[in-house]
């Protein structure tokens, strides 16, 4: 590792997140829980801070609150660093009295607050993305290129090709050719590669014969203004690259490890269950290059005769003769005597109710936080601060893909409880 005080990292904080929908109703992509501790916003910090780049920051715009309130509270800096972690909501300026309208116009919005003395570099990164990387080797070989823009792609089948922007490559790794979201079979044919190219850098196709935008840019600061004030066009990965390919030298960084886009419902769902497989394909467990949350001094999860395979367990729960397969359980859940919970996300709690809480519960004729005695929850994602009552069954029989309901919703055939909602006992959803 080296220093890289001349390098500033910029953590988008996302739009409206309509296919988190409703994970997103109360708060920001990046801000919803992950893995039963952390929020998503912790892994792209967290691989800014492992690549010794400590100059961050973070875009943000809508349901930003708990977002903020996270990122305050876990990342503190002492005075003896020159690192920092600020946040730049959207706000009414002079120059601009819109909000932020794409990757590239959030860039372009704070321009001033890049343009510092000794920085050479903009590392740009998206604030949903579940990956480890080491950013360091992006620099390195964007320097070593002589590239004025440097985009990481990663190798991918063809049936990924209509939802990711594909990229072709010369054999220098020169971006040659950009398209976002193919669907042209003629198109798509074109950006294929042999696998030559990927040979050649130490990567195996395996079938994969095309490379997609991973969205990790990396400008030249002098680039990125020029780039920026010669348009006014809002995406980067819409707009701006396929624009710049054909007067600018864009280059390609592959990588070839885990990465996931965890920006719909499906796709967060199938990542945290694979975070608590035998063998997952995102490692949470590396020393080296650990990921970093706001330490919030629970207890120790409190665990009687239950029988729990294949899971994670967050801390600070309490679980009676219950049963967990392949699931995910978050902070502070309390889960009553006799329940199965299987291939679901528990989000837990955000406090521990207090004794008035529950007597008022009671007088409300509603559950106290945390999913009763004797249910059974298959398949589902409960969000934070739920009220589930006993005997309540929550499974998705019928395979039903998408419904929207007073206390629920399904999309992608999973069940999703909104954040605070009230399950009452005996309740078949």
């Amino acid at each position: 590792m080296v220093e890289m005080d001349n390098v500033i990292s910029v953590i988008l904080g996302g739009g409206r997140g309509t296919r988190l929908y409703p994970l997103t109703k109360e708060r920001s992509k990046p801000a919803v829980p992950l893995a039963g501790k952390y929020r998503i916003i912790d892994i792209p910090i967290s691989n800014c801070l492992n690549s010794n780049l400590d100059k961050i920051y973070i875009l943000t715009q809508f349901n930003s609150a708990s977002l903020h309130r996270h990122i305050t509270r876990a990342y503190k800096f002492d005075n003896f660093s020159r690192g920092f972690i600020e946040i730049l909501a959207a706000t009414q300026t002079i120059d601009s009295m819109n909000w932020y309208q794409g990757t590239a116009d959030a860039v372009r919005q704070n321009l001033r607050f890049f343009n510092q003395p000794k920085t050479d570099f903009v590392l740009i990164l998206s604030g949903d993305q579940l990956y480890r990387m080491n950013y360091q080797e992006v620099i390195k070989m964007h320097i070593a290129s002589g590239a004025e823009v440097t985009v990481s792609a990663i190798p991918v089948q063809r049936k990924d090709a209509y939802h990711l922007g594909i990229l072709k490559v010369d054999e220098q790794g020169r971006i040659i050719d950009f398209f976002e979201k193919p669907r042209d079979e003629k198109v798509i044919d074109s950006l294929s590669l042999p696998a030559s190219a990927f040979d050649r850098r130490g990567i195996s196709a395996k079938g994969r014969t095309l490379l997609a935008s991973m969205g990790i840019y990396i400008f030249n600061l002098d680039v990125l203004n020029d780039v920026l004030k010669e348009t006014t066009k809002s995406d980067f990965g819409k707009d701006i690259i396929p624009e710049i390919i054909k007067k600018r030298r864009v280059c390609a960084y592959f990588f070839d490890g885990y990465w996931e886009d965890i920006g719909t419902i499906k796709s967060f769902y199938e990542a945290n269950l694979n975070l608590a497989s035998h063998t997952p394909s995102f490692d949470l467990f590396n020393e080296k290059a650990p990921i970093y949350t706001n330490p919030l001094f629970l207890p120790g999860s409190v665990i009687n005769n239950c029988k729990i395979t294949q899971s994670i367990v967050a801390d600070g729960c309490m679980i009676n003769d219950g049963e967990i397969h392949n699931s995910v359980v978050g902070i502070r859940s309390i889960i009553g005597k006799n329940t199965l919970i299987q291939n679901s996300i528990i989000m837990g709690a955000d406090y521990y109710e207090s004794e008035s809480n529950i007597r008022m519960n009671r007088v409300k004729k509603i559950p106290n936080i945390g999913i009763g005695d004797n249910s059974r929850i298959t398949g589902a994602i409960i969000d934070k601060n739920v009220h589930i009552g006993e005997n309540v069954k929550i499974e998705n029989a019928n395979k039903v893909e998408h419904i929207v309901a007073d206390n629920y919703m399904i999309h992608d055939h999973i069940v999703i409880i909104p954040k605070g909602s009230v399950v009452p006992s005996n309740t078949v959803i």
